[in-house]
């Protein structure tokens, strides 16, 4: 699946930097250089939602109707 996200990165005190997601809460990164981080905000975005959405397939009863639908 290919979707777009915003990155939000930020010279880090301590040096390097770090990178948000505002459309997934709780996602960011960080890394020594910008590429890095945004590296780890891509990672901790499919962590994210593949999480929520095994969380959801988990309570669906046996007989839903199951379908892709695309975006975009």
């Amino acid at each position: 699946m290919k979707a777009e996200f915003t990155a939000i990165i930020e010279p880090a005190p301590e040096g390097g930097y770090w990178a948000i997601c505002p459309e997934v809460p709780g996602a960011n990164g960080q890394g020594e250089t910008i590429e890095e981080a945004k590296n780890n905000l891509r990672e901790a975005i499919e962590l994210i939602l593949e999480d929520r959405r095994q969380d959801i397939l988990r309570g669906l009863p046996k007989d839903v109707i199951r379908e892709k639908i695309v975006i975009g």
